[in-house]
C-alpha cells in the first residue's frame, strides 16, 4: 500500500489516498496513526489551527526535528526523555483545551484537540495502552455533541476493550468511562442504561476522589439531568441541591482562604495576592457550565423557590470573583441581593451578599 505524507487531523477514517476496503481493515488505533490528507484537507487545516494548532505550532517544532548525533548513550537517553517529556505536555495540553471547549458546548473545535492528544499519547504509550482511553472519551462525547451517535459508539467500545484489556486501570478512568456511557444512552433515550453507568460512574469516581468532590459532581449533575427530563422533580432537585453544595463547598473554601490573605493585603514577597479558583480552564468551563444549567433550571420551576435560587447565584458569584472576572461576578451578585431583598430573605442574607458586592467593588476600585 503507498502511503503519500501528511495527513489530515480531523478524519477518523483514511482519505482518498487510501482504499475503502484497506480503510476498513484498519482499527480504529491504526487509522488515527496513519491519518492522511483528505478531500476537504484545506477546511480542515483551518479547523486544526484555530482549534488547537495554533496554540502548539512552537511546541511541535522540537518533535518535528530529526535528532541529532549524540556522542554517548547516555546523552541519547537524556535526549529521548526530554522528547518524551515534550509529548507528554502536549498530551495533558491538548486534553485539557478540548475539554474546555466540551463545557463551552463547542464539540466541532473540540475534536482536532482532542485528536492531536491521542496522537501524542498513542506516540508515547503505544496502541493498546490505557493511556488512550481519556482521549478516545473525549472525542467520544466532542461526536455525541454533533449529534453523530455511530461515531461516539465507535470511540466508545474502543474504549470500553482497552480498559477491558489493562489489569492497570485507575478508578478515574472507569468513571470517565462510564460518564461517557451514560451520555450515549441519555442521546439514545435509554434512560435506564443510562442512570446504571451514570450510577457506576458516581461509584467510581467516589472510590477516586471522594463522594463530596468536585470531580464526582459532575455524575450527580447528568443524573439529575435524566430525572429532570423524566420529570421526577424530586429526585432532581435533591441531585441539583447536592451538586451545588459540593461547589459551594470548593469554592467557598477557596474564597476564605483568599479574604484571609486579603485581610493582610499583601503576600509573603510583599506581592498582591492574586485570585484563583485551584481549577485548570477546563474545570472552569465545566462550572459555569454546571451552575448555569441549574441556574436556568431553578428560574423555570414553576415554584421558583427563591432560596435555593439565591444560593446559586452566590456560588456563580465566588466562581466569577475567583476567576477575576468582576462584571460577571458583580452581575450575579447584584440579582442575587435584588432577589433576597424583593423576597425579604432575610438580612443576614442580604448582608452577605453586601459583603461580596462590597468586595468586588473594592477589586474595581
Amino acid at each position: 500500500m503507498f502511503l503519500m505524507s501528511g495527513y489530515c487531523v480531523l478524519c477518523t477514517a483514511l482519505g482518498a489516498y487510501v482504499s475503502e476496503g484497506t480503510r476498513q481493515t484498519m482499527s480504529l488505533p491504526q487509522r488515527a496513526k496513519h491519518i492522511l490528507e483528505c478531500d476537504s484537507g484545506v477546511v480542515h487545516q483551518k479547523t486544526d489551527w484555530d482549534s488547537i494548532h495554533e496554540k502548539i505550532c512552537q511546541l511541535l517544532i522540537p518533535l518535528r526535528t530529526s535528532m541529532p548525533f549524540y556522542n554517548s548513550e547516555e546523552e541519547r537517553q537524556h535526549g529521548l526523555q526530554q522528547l518524551q517529556l515534550r509529548q507528554k505536555h502536549l498530551i495533558e495540553f491538548c486534553y485539557t483545551v478540548a475539554q474546555k471547549y466540551i463545557f463551552e458546548g463547542k464539540h466541532e473545535d473540540a475534536v482536532p484537540a482532542a485528536l492531536h492528544s491521542l496522537r501524542f499519547r498513542m506516540n508515547v504509550y503505544g496502541l493498546s495502552s490505557v493511556e488512550l482511553v481519556p482521549a478516545y472519551l473525549l472525542l467520544a462525547e466532542a461526536s455525541l455533541g454533533l449529534g453523530q451517535i455511530v461515531q461516539a459508539e465507535e470511540y466508545l467500545s474502543q474504549a470500553q476493550w482497552t480498559v477491558l484489556k489493562s489489569t492497570k486501570c485507575s478508578y478515574a478512568t472507569h468513571s470517565l468511562l462510564h460518564r461517557n456511557l451514560g451520555l450515549l444512552f441519555m442521546a439514545k433515550e435509554n434512560y435506564e442504561e443510562a442512570r446504571y453507568h451514570l450510577a457506576n460512574d458516581i461509584y467510581f469516581a467516589s472510590c477516586a476522589f471522594g463522594t463530596e468532590d468536585i470531580r464526582t459532581s459532575g455524575g450527580y449533575f447528568h443524573l439529575a439531568n435524566i430525572f429532570y427530563g423524566l420529570n421526577k422533580l424530586d429526585l432532581a432537585d435533591t441531585l441539583y441541591t447536592k451538586v451545588s453544595e459540593i461547589w459551594n463547598k470548593y469554592l467557598n473554601n477557596r474564597y476564605q482562604v483568599l479574604s484571609q490573605a486579603r485581610i493582610q493585603q499583601i503576600d509573603l514577597l510583599g506581592k498582591q495576592f492574586e485570585t484563583d479558583t485551584g481549577l485548570d480552564e477546563a474545570q472552569e468551563a465545566e462550572a459555569i457550565r454546571i451552575l448555569t444549567s441549574i441556574l436556568n433550571i431553578r428560574e423555570a420551576t414553576s415554584d421558583r423557590a427563591p432560596p435555593k435560587i439565591v444560593f446559586v447565584l452566590k456560588i456563580l458569584v465566588m466562581l466569577y470573583y475567583l476567576m477575576m472576572n468582576s462584571s460577571k461576578a458583580q452581575e450575579y451578585a447584584t440579582r442575587a441581593f435584588n432577589l433576597a431583598k424583593e423576597q425579604q430573605l432575610g438580612v443576614r442574607e442580604q448582608n452577605s451578599i453586601q459583603e461580596l458586592l462590597n468586595l468586588i467593588s473594592a477589586e474595581e476600585a
